[in-house]
């Protein structure tokens, strides 16, 4: 089982992570960007997108934030515009820090049930597994998202968890 320091550590992986992608991102133009690349989620943006559409849900089962529209399908278009998608997901990286510094001790050890509409059926799972795979899937996309910029002649930083005391 992990605890909150192990939570604090993701949260800030995240965040230390996105800051590089996003300033990779930047120095290409919005046709790039929105290039088709292959991805689960098409673009460099779709998936920037998809990412924070996950983040958001999550974030709505584990502190009842308001839930995002639309439907997973969806979520490469839930933030279209990439001005206010930067500006969105600095707000909701410092959103789950503060979430990981404050989630109670007894929480971790709970259980959680919720409807899940890409499965279409409820579900229920330790709240410690899915704080797990919610850092994974983030860590997901963002390898996905690392690798089209790569190959896009954008410089992303390196990856590497180690790495981030060094890099802050």
């Amino acid at each position: 089982m992990i605890d909150r320091d192990h939570l604090r550590l993701m949260a800030g992986y995240n965040r230390w992570q996105n800051r590089s992608l996003y300033g990779a991102a930047a120095t290409l133009d919005d046709a790039a960007r929105r290039a088709e690349r292959g991805a689960f989620f098409g673009s460099i943006h779709g998936t920037l997108s998809h990412l924070y559409w996950g983040d958001s849900i999550w974030m709505h089962r584990f502190m009842g934030w308001p839930k995002p529209e639309g439907t997973i399908r969806e979520s490469s278009r839930f933030r279209p515009d990439w001005d206010a998608l930067v500006a969105d997901r600095a707000v909701l990286d410092q959103a789950i820090l503060d979430w990981a510094d404050s989630v109670p001790a007894d929480w971790i050890g709970g259980e959680m049930r919720w409807f899940s509409g890409a499965l279409g059926r409820e579900m229920s799972h330790p709240n410690w597994l899915l704080a797990v795979h919610f850092f994974n899937h983030q860590t997901h996309h963002r390898g996905q998202v690392h690798a089209m910029l790569t190959a896009a002649g954008a410089r992303p930083e390196d990856t590497d968890l180690i790495l981030m005391s060094a890099k802050g």
